[in-house]
């Protein structure tokens, strides 16, 4: 990239993240979507009038894209059983990337990854946007905030918490999604484990992972898991349960269920001081609220203004140098919760997360 020039942006996968995130880098002046690759030949097509991408830069090769175009940038937003070989391929030409959720679904190629982020000048962000959130950025900061206050992620109500004081730390949890989600990825990729790495729980169930990995800090220790499976071979979880013990002795559960007839999110985390309830419909913005011991309820300001989208975000990192939102570590603790859970679940037994 040029000294003024827009970041050059590669897009893999034309599908819904390719073309939704892909229009954001369009709309920020500081990117443009230069080349896209899909191996489908109509959502190629279709992709490509989106994005604003001409015949001389469509491939449906990947790799063809990384040789041919210069580039500055990668949006890799394929089934998840092929991010590894993309984001490695990227991270080989030093190119930034954006990759959506979840970064891998092999744990020892979850370390890897984030061993080569944390090596690497390049920026490698995952697609993890409750980071993104001011309902989850100011439930953080009541764990791993600055308790003295000040409030360095978001404007919303400090620390979440009435009285000033050490950082509590959280003791247990509950944390649950529902979503149609059998009946409506049936016989597409996401149903597909040798493409998906499983079922719901490395999909939408994914992001409930994360969001309360991030937003608490707290490090799973081991888990026990019930699962019910939509195939034979018991790799697509439709209904999965995870009781998770953590590092500093709290413990929750965990539970994605696909055949509810719409989507619905709840978290509560409570800890001495009372607890986090985050909640959400859909995929609307979710809500905050805060459970004090008495028992009162408080609704906390959060300042929505302040949000900024996924490519604003990247970018924001490419120009400073920060480290992003959602790292390839934060990615790795998801991948190591989740692949212990199917372990858990066909096994019988708890199993403890090995994250080093």
């Amino acid at each position: 990239m040029s000294q003024g020039e827009p970041l050059r942006v590669g897009v893999i996968g034309g599908g819904y993240i390719g073309t939704t995130v892909g229009r954001l880098f369009n709309q920020d002046p500081r990117s443009t979507v230069a080349a896209l690759a899909e191996v489908d030949e109509e959502t190629l097509r279709t992709a490509s009038q989106t994005l604003y991408v001409g015949e001389d830069s469509q491939y449906e090769d990947y790799r063809e894209l990384l040789d041919s175009e210069d580039l500055d940038a990668v949006l890799i937003g394929t089934p998840h059983t092929l991010h590894y070989e993309m984001v490695m391929a990227a991270l080989d030409r030093d190119l930034h990337v954006f990759c959506d959720k979840p970064l891998t679904t092999d744990l020892e190629r979850a370390h890897d990854l984030a061993d080569r982020a944390e090596r690497s000048e390049q920026v490698l962000m995952v697609g993890y946007q409750r980071h993104l959130n001011p309902a989850f950025q100011s439930a953080r900061e009541r764990w791993q905030g600055d308790s003295s206050g000040s409030n360095s992620e978001s404007d919303a109500d400090s620390n979440l918490d009435a009285n000033a004081g050490p950082n509590p730390e959280p003791e247990y949890l509950s944390a649950e999604i529902t979503q149609n989600w059998l009946s409506r990825f049936e016989g597409t990729w996401r149903t597909d484990p040798d493409l998906s790495g499983g079922g719901n729980l490395y999909d939408t169930g994914s992001h409930l992972i994360d969001g309360v990995l991030w937003t608490t800090g707290l490090t799973p220790a081991s888990v026990s898991a019930e699962m019910v499976f939509a195939d034979e071979e018991r790799r697509v979880d439709q209904r999965a349960l995870l009781t998770v013990e953590f590092e500093n002795g709290a413990h929750g559960t965990i539970s994605v269920h696909s055949t509810a007839p719409c989507v619905r999110e709840h978290v509560h985390v409570w800890d001495e001081q009372g607890a986090v309830y985050l909640e959400g419909r859909q995929w609307e913005e979710r809500r905050i609220s805060r459970i004090d011991a008495d028992s009162t309820t408080v609704l906390p300001y959060v300042d929505r203004e302040q949000q900024k989208d996924k490519a604003e975000a990247f970018l924001d990192c490419v120009e400073t140098g920060a480290e992003p939102p959602a790292t390839a570590r934060d990615a790795l603790a998801v991948t190591a919760l989740t692949e212990t859970a199917y372990e858990s679940a066909r096994s019988g037994e708890r199993v403890e997360v090995e994250l080093n």
